[in-house]
């Protein structure tokens, strides 16, 4: 698509006296704070888990029902926009969120939390939209999106980021619930500027009535959302399906979805309209999203098991390490700016070059796997992670704009894309990583296990206590840990040589069709006819 005429930005929703040069800025700065807050913070897990009664699958599946809100709610956005003013919906999400943050200081239910992490996610990107919406223009007067995506990554993989490592950091110095009274004062500062320097302002002097919003589907979307990732997060604890726990989930899971898609189809003004697959490459670009956010799993699941367990290292001082990403989302943000925004060069090399990134972080934490080595090393590697995370995710979001045209359906087409970016594939990571580890684990232990015999060791000098503790978490999880990067490194070559041949115009537009094999016989039958009519 090519970029809209020329326009003039302004901010009318904010009061005279206010300077025009700080405007944009202060609404940076409430997109920062509404990033930077949630219902749980994944720097502080560690912390929440020692002070409650709380599992860390607990923990993880109240980080999911806020991902979950946050996705659900996108095709609810320009809804919202066009009905209410800036000033309410920016205070409202404040206020929420404010609300949902002392509730999660003052109980430990899994039955209160998870409705209330999952409306701190609504809070949360509601907040964040009308901030971005409202500078969009000041980003990219030509409204291009090959521009707005990269740099819209900036303000968000900062904070996801970012926040990990404020919330580590609180929870080191402070205690956790620390982190929840700075998000309270971060919305009071808000509703602050909302009132003393902003004025009730709506883009639409007619407003658009809420009337005909399918709620009823979108609250059916959420359930079936959060019980995949009820599956996923605690299936490896429960033993998937050998739970009866879970196989009520599944059956329960699929009922569920025939009903959605039975409404999706029936409904005159469906919550998620199904023509959004029709779309010309919108199929491909979520498949595409699927594998990349599982291959960058590993940064949840492969990377938490190696510096927890085999490292040792505490929860300050594995998100102090893990900031090293941030120089790499910097990277990747400039590098998608460049190839999309000035060169608009075609986007497949792109994300070859996304998934050559994963590739050699791969191979570095492959070669690096061992606990003498410098915790300096890794910095390299965690580079290449944030990078491949920067140019995938702005890429694969700029594909899908261009695919889908209209913006209703866009909006819809981004709430899929959501739901797979940010939080099913991450599930299913979480899900697929921890029980091949276990596989492997589990081999690891009984093939090493076989060579523990009386000729290959010395009972007077034997201390078991000591040699299992040493050859079971430094050399066990280190050799399985190793596997799964492997598997990672052949998907990821796989991944990046498919784009690379995909950039070659004779590759991607000389493939022919395979026929049926009743048409290939057919054929074969004619020159067989025609040979023995020559002969």
């Amino acid at each position: 698509m090519q970029p809209q005429p020329l326009q003039t930005f302004q901010m009318p929703m904010f009061r005279r006296f206010v300077p025009r040069r700080i405007r944009p800025w202060i609404y940076i700065a409430t997109a920062l704070c509404f990033q930077f807050s949630g219902g749980v913070y994944l720097g502080a897990l560690e912390a929440v888990r020692g002070t409650t009664n709380l599992m860390i699958e607990d923990l993880l599946m109240l980080l999911y029902a806020v991902l979950a809100g946050m996705a659900v709610y996108f095709p609810m956005l320009f809804r919202m926009k066009f009905r209410f003013t800036n000033q309410q919906l920016l205070c409202g999400a404040a206020a929420v969120m404010g609300v949902c943050n002392i509730i999660t200081l003052s109980t430990s239910n899994m039955a209160i939390l998870l409705p209330i992490c999952f409306i701190a996610g609504m809070a949360k990107i509601q907040g964040t939209f009308e901030c971005m919406s409202n500078i969009q223009l000041w980003i990219t007067p030509t409204r291009d999106f090959g521009v707005f995506f990269p740099i819209l990554h900036i303000i968000l993989l900062t904070a996801i980021t970012g926040s990990v490592w404020i919330a580590a950091a609180v929870a080191f110095h402070f205690s956790w619930q620390m982190m929840h009274i700075i998000t309270i004062g971060t919305m009071c500062f808000v509703v602050l500027t909302q009132l003393l320097l902003c004025k009730p302002f709506c883009p639409m002097p007619q407003r658009i009535p809420l009337r005909g919003i399918d709620i009823p589907t979108g609250l059916l979307i959420s359930l079936f959302m959060l019980m995949v990732s009820c599956f996923f997060v605690y299936g490896d604890y429960l033993m998937w399906l050998t739970s009866p726990y879970l196989r009520w989930i599944v059956a329960l899971s699929a009922i569920l979805l025939a009903v959605i898609l039975y409404r999706l189809k029936t409904v005159e003004k469906p919550y998620i309209s199904l023509k959004i697959f029709r779309y010309k490459n919108v199929l491909p670009i979520l498949l595409v999203t699927i594998i990349a956010e599982i291959l960058l799993g590993a940064e949840h699941t492969l990377e938490e098991i190696y510096w927890s367990e085999v490292r040792g290292l505490e929860e300050h001082t594995k998100t102090e390490l893990c900031l090293w990403s941030l120089p790499g989302v910097y990277i990747g943000v400039l590098v998608t700016l460049f190839w999309l925004g000035h060169k608009r060069w075609k986007v497949w090399k792109l994300f070859a070059i996304g998934f050559g990134c994963i590739l050699a972080y791969a191979i570095r934490m492959y070669f690096l796997i061992d606990v003498n080595v410098p915790l300096s090393d890794y910095r390299l590697a965690l580079v290449l992670r944030g990078c491949a995370y920067a140019i995938l995710a702005a890429s694969l979001m700029w594909s899908l704009h261009e695919s889908v045209h209209e913006l209703e359906h866009f909006f819809m087409a981004l709430f899929i894309f959501n739901v797979i970016h940010m939080y099913l594939a991450g599930a299913a990571g979480y899900g697929i990583y921890t029980t091949i580890f276990q596989h492997f684990m589990a081999d690891n232990m009984s093939r090493y296990g076989a060579e523990l015999t009386i000729t290959h060791i010395d009972i007077q000098q034997f201390d078991m206590g000591i040699f299992m503790d040493g050859y079971f978490l430094h050399s066990m999880m280190a050799v399985t840990l190793k596997q799964i990067f492997g598997q990672i490194v052949w998907v990821a070559a796989v991944m990046t040589a498919a784009f690379l041949l995909l950039d070659i115009r004779r590759i991607r537009t000389g493939i022919e069709k395979v026929p049926y094999w009743s048409v290939y016989g057919i054929k074969m039958l004619g020159r067989l006819g025609s040979r023995n009519k020559t002969n």
